[in-house]
């Protein structure tokens, strides 16, 4: 139940949405009164190809900062905001410019395939970027003997090469979110529910990816839920899509994965940064703005191109 206040936000954004030719967009790890206003909620790839398909004028990207800046390198021309520029990104954090650059040198002939979490100075010295929704089918672009550095997330990469055979060299970068996702939380969740099925997003550890029913991305999780006849879900991965979950199967019931004994949730703190009153502030006074480089955009977009043409 929404507040008065809330109620007149909401309106007050819905006209400056008009008055401005804006749209939102905003990933399913947001809060749920972000993810009911949306014009358009996702993950990173379809969030991405949104991006690239808009006609507005200015862009409210309610996620993270790397997802507003592959945004803004999609749409140099429009103005992209972000409700708040703290919203970061730990594997985003973990994988740095230089830091990559030495790496590289260590590995003649190699490309570097990047996770889409890493920020617009990664995805320019990259090959091709991806995300966990096209992860093999970007791979698989390549061929067999192509050697490959993948980074930022060492357990997506780590999934990525049991499924397609390969050897990529793997960054030792993590989702700090998905990565404190314990084992035997699963295991105790599973004796007390032996009818739910364990689903989990490949940012996970393997551990928790070997003891997984199913394993997909945001959307794929999602889906998966929708589709299965099954009523009950352990859901390993941020709690934001069990809003979009329950909306879409009300008599299904989900279940979080506790990362401690004293919360009860799995949260990404970043992506919480966003509230209802920033994103009407945003749009209002048109910023927090991402704002990049002309030579940077012209760097980065071409491996995020790449990667569209390869999964369109």
């Amino acid at each position: 139940m929404k507040t008065k206040k809330q109620e007149d936000i909401i309106k007050a954004i819905i006209q400056l949405k008009k008055e401005k030719n804006a749209i939102i967009l905003a990933h399913y790890y947001q809060i749920p009164i972000i993810q009911d206003i949306a014009d358009f909620l996702g993950d990173s790839l379809a969030l991405s190809q949104k991006a690239y398909q808009t006609k507005a004028n200015i862009i409210v990207f309610s996620g993270v900062h790397f997802m507003a800046e592959t945004a803004k390198i999609l749409n140099q021309d429009k103005k992209v905001l972000l409700p708040d520029l703290g919203a970061g990104c730990s594997l985003a954090d973990s994988c740095l410019p230089e830091d990559l650059k030495k790496f590289k040198r260590q590995y003649k002939n190699y490309i570097i395939i990047s996770y889409i979490n890493c920020s617009a100075e990664i995805k320019a010295l990259s090959d091709v970027i991806c995300t966990s929704g096209n992860a093999v089918k970007i791979v698989n672009s390549f061929p067999q003997d192509q050697p490959i550095i993948f980074v930022p997330d060492k357990n997506l990469g780590d999934y990525i090469n049991k499924l397609t055979g390969r050897k990529m060299i793997l960054w030792n970068g993590v989702c700090d979110v998905h990565e404190v996702i314990k084992a035997e939380k699963i295991i105790k969740l599973k004796k007390e529910n032996p009818d739910a099925k364990v689903i989990a997003h490949p940012e996970c550890k393997s551990i928790i990816l070997e003891l997984a029913d199913y394993i997909g991305s945001t959307t794929g999780l999602l889906n998966y839920s929708i589709n299965s006849q099954v009523k009950k879900f352990i859901v390993a991965t941020e709690t934001g899509i069990i809003h979009q979950m329950k909306k879409a199967s009300p008599g299904k019931e989900f279940l979080t994965v506790p990362s401690d004994e004293s919360c009860s949730c799995n949260d990404c703190s970043y992506m919480k940064m966003n509230t209802l009153e920033k994103l009407y502030l945003c749009l209002k006074n048109e910023t927090p703005e991402i704002i990049l480089s002309p030579s940077l955009i012209k760097r980065a977009r071409k491996p995020i191109l790449r990667m569209l043409q390869i999964s369109a």
